[in-house]
C-alpha cells in the first residue's frame, strides 16, 4: 500500500465532500442554476478521480513501478486541471476567463486519457500474475 498516495486521496475526498456541501447549500443561493450544475460536475469528477487514487494506493501492495506513479500523477493533474477549471468557471461565470478554462478542459482531458492508459497497461501486466498459482 502506498501511504502517501492514500493520504493524498483522503485529502482529495475531504475536499470533494466539503466543496460538494458548499455547492449544495451555499452556492445555490448566490449563483444561477447552470453554474451550480457546472460546479457539481467538478465535484463529481473529483470524486471519481479520488476513488481511482484510492484503488491505486492499495494496488501499490502488488505493484511498484514508474508507470503506476505516472497514473497517480495523471489522476492528480486531472483533479487539479479538470475539476479546478470547472470550479473556476462556476465562480467566475462566462467572462474573459472562459477562453482559458476551455483550454484547460482540453489539456486536462488528455491528462485523464493518459492516466487511464497507464492504468490499463499496468492492469494487463498484473492480472496474469494474480491468477498464477505461485501467489
Amino acid at each position: 500500500m502506498n501511504k502517501g498516495l492514500l493520504l493524498l486521496a483522503t485529502l482529495s475526498g475531504f475536499l470533494a465532500v466539503s466543496l460538494g456541501a458548499f455547492g449544495a447549500h451555499g452556492l445555490k443561493s448566490i449563483a444561477p442554476p447552470e453554474l451550480v450544475s457546472i460546479f457539481k460536475l467538478g465535484v463529481d469528477y473529483q470524486f471519481y478521480h479520488t476513488f481511482a487514487l484510492i484503488a491505486l494506493a492499495f494496488s501499490g501492495h502488488w505493484i511498484t513501478s514508474k508507470l503506476l506513479n505516472w497514473a497517480a500523477y495523471s489522476f492528480v493533474a486531472g483533479i487539479v486541471l479538470f475539476s479546478g477549471s470547472l470550479y473556476l468557471y462556476a465562480f467566475t461565470g462566462p467572462n474573459g476567463l472562459t477562453h482559458y478554462t476551455v483550454r484547460w478542459f482540453v489539456f486536462s482531458d488528455w491528462m485523464v486519457v493518459i492516466c487511464y492508459r497507464h492504468l490499463a497497461i499496468k492492469s494487463s501486466e498484473i492480472i496474469p500474475r494474480l491468477n498464477s498459482p505461485s501467489l
